[in-house]
């Protein structure tokens, strides 16, 4: 009897155990003055499990079911800090210490697996959302630009024209938290549906990166992570007005409770449209232009929702769900015009991801992009009447990934996955109302070891098998050696990109031109290669990268003799999409990051950029030319000034740009010019759980425009020196 009681006991006491529930609560104090850090994320690692801290500074996070657990605190700006913890406590407390130059963010687009960007052995470059915030910028493209000399944007009626290190739109991938944001206007990618307001830092890789994912990622990547706040309530309202009818207006929502959490956002861009001259080239008069009503910027709006749920209903356990509505509107003179344009484009996400243990996890994610493009016809035109819209291109992209990452040791992480996608277009004045689709089936793998505590090496492989090239193969291979304060990181990358639709099976006249697609084409091939040091202090960080990218089998037009029906129907040039012979892109960026003291950081970069093709024009002869829209030189700096007192804060913000000529195989290159923004920010902080931030501020300080005749390659389309001003409104 006395037996059963012990064991009746020792049951009883391992049930209670098995339920128990631990609560851990504290405050987050600035160390420097003690001052209360509100909207730190307080996270138990290896779980789903975390909260944020309220206005005062104090969290709770309770129902943690019983267990050793290390807790983690960050925030922008701080370095993290991290406490074991097994056992419930209410008395916690944690002291933050400010990082001017902030290492220890943790970035997965290298890699696909989360390191701190400092040990990344990989190289990312970062743009933080707080960045983008005190330099007063509301688009992403204007984000890239002015922050990142390795991009450049050329802007005309169809879109904004991306260039990184040389390399076009084509062979960039855009990311929304890994999502690919598909469709395109002429093969440029609508970078208007993301809502900047929403986005916590802009991952950079540089690079094929096609081992890791895909077909689109020849030139590199740009991953757009995005704020999910863990406040209980988190609203914010965000008001900018400038010169030339432009006006942002965003809005967010969000709601944490306990595992249920929604993030509910809203955007509007909107501006009016101006001229840069009255002029517009016209080689037919003996001036060489004439007068014109055409604007080199068309008035427009634009509107984004996006909505995230996410329920935990474990500490191992995540699923979400999340959709997006964008739509566009291009306003442009009747008199130029037969027809304006508009755009839309809805997103569907569902996944879920599983811990197998706290370093290992398997994720699934099913995602679905839609983006059209219409004509709207602003006077008869052909058979086309005023009123009509006429849908120009319909994109549908499907994707389907499930991927697993495992911890196998403390010198050893596997991941390895399976992907199918599939693209599909339908264009009835190109295609003759088809839809055209191809699918893709991906397996890849890559291993994360680290040798002697210090040397890490990553080995990729992608298998792709191709609806209509059949099976490629693309490697990866790098290694990073940490010396002291200095990372030396050597990497090789084989790139992929199998050609779009459009180049397959596209046929459209615009003007005198025809355009025809060809589906002998082959797919294009890259090898990468660089070679990169980093020095890492305290107060200062620089960065060498130098690289080489080498394409074959390079996709572009090549001009074609006419038929006699092209002839007969007016038709001047006719184009067809060939594999051309190769390209070559070789270059140095350099980036560094400095705390002066004061409150004052430095920041900046320069990119030098080689990039050359050997072409097949229909010449006798091959033509060795600058890739269309690259530059050779590009420098960014970023001068930035904080200074806080009790209840406000005062952010100045110096940005600029500078950047040689940029070369065009048409119309002439584009000069080089400088652009420089000053922005200043006043946070009002002590309202209790409200925050107003006013901002007001100068774009293109010194009034720079390129006034010459529309039908240009323009170098920028700023208006010249404009006035904003704005109001953040912040509720915690």
């Amino acid at each position: 009897m006395k037996k059963l009681c012990v064991l009746a006991a020792v049951m009883l006491f391992a049930v209670c155990n098995l339920w128990a529930q631990l609560t851990f609560r504290g405050k987050v104090v600035q160390a420097v003055n003690g001052r209360a850090l509100s909207g730190a994320n307080v996270r138990l690692e290896g779980t789903t499990l975390g909260t944020a801290t309220d206005s005062d500074g104090t969290f709770l996070l309770k129902d943690v079911p019983a267990g050793e657990y290390v807790l983690r605190v960050s925030f922008t700006g701080y370095e993290t800090v991290r406490k074991k913890v097994d056992r419930s406590n209410e008395n916690l407390f944690f002291e933050m210490s400010a990082s001017p130059i902030n290492l220890n963010q943790v970035v997965i687009t290298g890699t696909g697996t989360h390191h701190r960007l400092k040990d990344s052995p990989v190289p990312i470059e970062v743009i933080s959302g707080r960045e983008i915030q005190k330099a007063g910028i509301v688009k992403i493209d204007e984000a890239l630009r002015m922050m990142n000399p390795s991009f450049n944007f050329s802007t005309n009626a169809m879109g904004d024209y991306m260039t990184m290190n040389g390399l076009q739109n084509d062979y960039i991938l855009i990311l929304v938290d890994g999502h690919k944001v598909a469709g395109d206007i002429s093969g440029n990618t609508d970078l208007q549906r993301i809502d900047l307001s929403r986005v916590k830092r802009i991952e950079v890789l540089q690079g094929s990166a096609s081992a890791l994912y895909g077909s689109e990622a020849m030139g590199g990547v740009v991953n757009i992570i995005t704020e999910s706040p863990k406040e209980k309530i988190n609203l914010l309202s965000r008001t900018r007005i400038a010169e030339k009818g432009q006006f942002t207006q965003n809005l967010s929502a969000d709601v944490n409770a306990g595992k249920f959490s929604s993030h509910t956002s809203y955007q509007r861009l909107q501006a009016g449209g101006w001229q840069l001259s009255p002029y517009e080239t016209d080689t037919k008069d003996p001036r060489g232009y004439k007068e014109t009503v055409k604007q080199a910027s068309n008035r427009f709006r634009s509107d984004v929702f996006n909505q995230k749920l996410k329920f935990s209903p474990t500490k191992s356990l995540d699923i979400y769900a999340e959709g997006s509505f964008y739509q566009r509107y291009v306003y442009r003179p009747v008199a130029a015009y037969n027809y304006e344009m508009s755009y839309q484009d809805y997103t569907l996400a569902l996944g879920a991801k599983y811990l197998l243990n706290k370093r290992s996890y398997i994720a699934l994610d099913l995602y679905n992009d839609n983006f059209e493009n219409n004509y709207n016809y602003i006077k008869d035109y052909q058979k086309n009447k005023k009123g009509d819209v006429v849908l120009n291109k319909r994109q549908h992209y499907y994707n389907a990934n499930l991927k697993g990452v495992f911890v196998l040791g403390e010198s050893n992480k596997l991941s390895a996955g399976l992907e199918y996608r599939d693209d599909r277009l339908k264009s009835p004045e190109a295609l003759n109302n088809e839809e055209k689709s191809a699918y893709t089936l991906s397996l890849y793998a890559q291993d994360e070891l680290t040798l002697f505590r210090k040397l890490q090496i990553i080995l990729g492989l992608r298998y792709v098998n191709h609806e209509t090239f059949g099976d490629r193969v693309s490697p990866k291979a790098s290694l990073m050696l940490p010396v002291g304060a200095f990372n030396f990181r050597v990497a090789y990358a084989g790139g992929f990109r199998a050609p779009g639709m459009e180049q397959l099976y596209y046929e459209k006249v615009k003007g005198s031109t025809i355009s025809i697609g060809n589906q002998d084409l082959k797919p294009e091939i890259s090898n990468y290669y660089s070679a990169n040091i980093e020095y890492i202090g305290h107060n200062f960080t620089v960065s060498v990268n130098g690289y080489i990218n080498d394409v074959d089998k390079l996709i572009d037009y090549k001009y074609i003799d006419l038929t006699d029906e092209d002839k007969a129907n007016g038709i001047k040039k006719r184009r067809m999409y060939v594999n051309l012979n190769d390209a070559r892109v070789k270059g140095v960026d350099v980036n560094f990051n400095a705390y002066l003291g004061l409150g004052f950081t430095l920041g900046g970069g320069y990119s030098y950029c080689d990039a050359w093709g050997t072409m097949d024009k229909g010449t006798e002869d091959e033509v060795r030319q600058h890739l269309d829209r690259s530059i050779r030189h590009t420098g960014t700096v970023s001068a930035n000034w904080n200074r806080e007192w009790t209840g406000y804060r005062l952010n100045i913000n110096l940005n600029a740009r500078g950047q040689s000529s940029r070369f065009h195989a048409s119309n002439g290159v584009a000069p080089g010019h400088w652009l420089c923004n000053l922005t200043t920010t006043h946070a009002i902080t002590c309202l209790g759980r409200f925050v107003l931030e006013p901002t007001a501020g100068i774009e293109n300080l010194f009034d720079y425009t390129d006034d010459r005749p529309f039908g240009v390659n323009y170098a920028t389309l700023s208006p010249g020196r404009t006035f904003f001003g704005g109001l953040t409104i912040r509720f915690k």
